[in-house]
């Protein structure tokens, strides 16, 4: 993981500044794992033999990713996301999901979009890092919404 979180590109949108030292991934890991199955439900996404990112919910409703910049673009992330996304509404009985988005991250908002999720409003200077403020463009997608999109894409599958 710690070549994905003190990569600039792939931390270029996300609420922290690159890792400078593993030190800080393996702290980052640590709070990550002693997450309780009540509050969070993250994974590390795996693929071809080595760690790539992370996806999942750090916090309920609040779901989080990132990966390796070379994997943009390849479905890799929708692929994790379908199934957490699932267990997220049926698993751990969460009403509808959240997601903070930096409104010049065009590909996570296609993601997110494509999942199902809606945007809900914008706001300014909601993050500050490494001594510049970000904005945020926020999303939701309800457990029924999720219900209606799913049995809508296997009908027409």
């Amino acid at each position: 993981m710690h070549a994905v979180l003190s990569n600039p590109e792939a931390m270029a949108y996300w609420s922290t500044p690159p890792h400078e030292t593993a030190a800080q991934t393996r702290d980052w890991l640590a709070a990550m794992a002693a997450t309780g199955p009540d509050e969070g439900d993250d994974f590390i996404i795996e693929y071809q033999g080595r760690t790539i990112g992370k996806a999942g919910f750090y916090r309920f409703p609040d779901i989080g990713y990132i990966i390796a910049p070379e994997l943009w673009g390849q479905g890799i992330v929708a692929e994790a996301l379908v199934p957490l996304i699932a267990r997220a509404f049926t698993l751990y009985g969460q009403e509808s999901l959240r997601a903070d988005v930096d409104p010049r991250n065009a590909g996570s908002i296609r993601l997110l979009e494509k999942l199902g999720f809606a945007e809900t409003h914008r706001a300014e200077r909601t993050w500050h890092i490494a001594g510049q403020w970000c904005d945020s463009v926020y999303f939701a997608l309800s457990r029924e919404d999720w219900q209606a999109g799913t049995q809508s894409s296997l009908r027409t599958a």
